[in-house]
């Protein structure tokens, strides 16, 4: 996959998650992948991502940063929402938060089967107080 195939891949995929389509993962992920070292299925990564949304209703990732090279993908993102049930151990207070999310991706026959994230949760959690 050329890195300009690679970087379209990844730009439908902040799309179809922007857009709660995840029954669209297939076209991402792999069957099995590896999330911050991990192992999981496709459909536990889908219901970590689902379980986001329903405790961050109008949760979006903004592309700031993209970086290909050969099957790998770096991004950094800037992501937004309303924390409306606890969230990654925060009480929501009806306050938005902003924050900003790094994601490294190793791609695999034109999916990912690695990914690492980072974001800052004391940010986070400054904002809800």
């Amino acid at each position: 996959m050329s890195e300009n195939d690679l970087r379209k891949l990844y730009l439908d995929y902040i799309e179809a998650i922007n857009a709660r389509e995840f029954h669209r993962m297939a076209e991402f992920a792999h069957e099995t992948l590896f999330f911050n070292g991990e192992p999981v299925s496709r459909d536990d990564y889908v219901a970590t991502m689902q379980g986001h949304m329903d405790a961050v209703a109008d949760f979006v990732w903004r592309l700031d940063d993209l970086v290909v090279e050969g099957n790998r993908v770096a991004a950094r993102l800037t992501d937004t929402g309303t924390p409306v049930k606890e969230w990654l151990g925060l009480t929501p207070s009806g306050k938005s938060v902003t924050f900003t999310e790094y994601a490294f991706y190793h791609f695999r026959d034109g999916r990912f089967e690695q990914m690492w994230y980072l974001l800052d949760a004391q940010a986070i959690g400054r904002q809800l107080a």
